[in-house]
């Protein structure tokens, strides 16, 4: 699968905004797109002054930003949109918790990663396991009542000590509960789109896919 290996402050410039890639650093580091308000590459200064953008590509990149902060391929994101869409409800509200609802995405938001790339990881690694079974799937989708803990050989790991003792770590989110001490989590409740802090617009998303 093909996966980008450059600089991801790139990514947050091409969007116009930090997508926190970085995870605990983006919170005191100076981002890059704070200092350079405009796209990468040479044309990036001359972009900003171009003509309105159309419906399209505005659905496009919120596509691209939601996707990116996920760390997701197109097949991956376009396979989640097609569960959500035979889903009963609200289809942006169903993607976006669909996507908080993978165990790379649990794990970062417990605390036990800076960022999701460094969750995914850890899953993949299989120092993550869920109910007592190791998982090593990054797309495992977690229920309500799941627990997710590191397994006892992974519980000091460097990688962990450091996220877990950050001092600009994200707030726990009020549908998971975690024993720091014991390296253990657990899903909670299964969460509503107000429960997520993502600063998206999925309905673009929906229109993009539904064209």
């Amino acid at each position: 699968m093909a996966r980008y290996t450059g600089p991801v402050c790139r990514r947050c410039r091409r969007e116009g905004q930090k997508l926190f890639l970085k995870g605990s650093k983006c919170y005191t580091e100076k981002c890059p797109v704070e200092r350079r308000q405009y796209p990468p590459g040479q044309h990036g200064p001359a972009s900003v002054r171009r003509r309105k953008q159309s419906d399209y590509a505005v659905q496009l990149r919120e596509k691209q930003k939601v996707k990116r902060i996920y760390g997701l391929q197109e097949k991956q994101f376009r396979n989640i949109f097609t569960y959500a869409a035979n889903r009963p409800g609200v289809t942006g509200e169903n993607l976006i918790v669909a996507l908080e609802s993978r165990l790379d995405n649990v794990v970062f938001r417990m605390g036990f990663a800076a960022n999701r790339r460094q969750a995914r990881q850890l899953v993949r690694h299989r120092h993550v396991a869920v109910n007592g079974q190791t998982v090593n799937v990054p797309s495992f989708r977690v229920s309500a009542g799941d627990e997710v803990a590191l397994r006892p050989k992974s519980r000091n790991l460097e990688a962990v000590e450091v996220s877990l003792g950050a001092r600009s770590r994200p707030p726990l989110l009020d549908w998971l509960a975690l024993d720091e001490e014991k390296r253990v989590g657990r899903v909670t409740r299964v969460p509503t789109r107000g429960d997520i802090p993502l600063a998206a617009q999925e309905q673009l998303i929906v229109e993009l896919y539904s064209k």
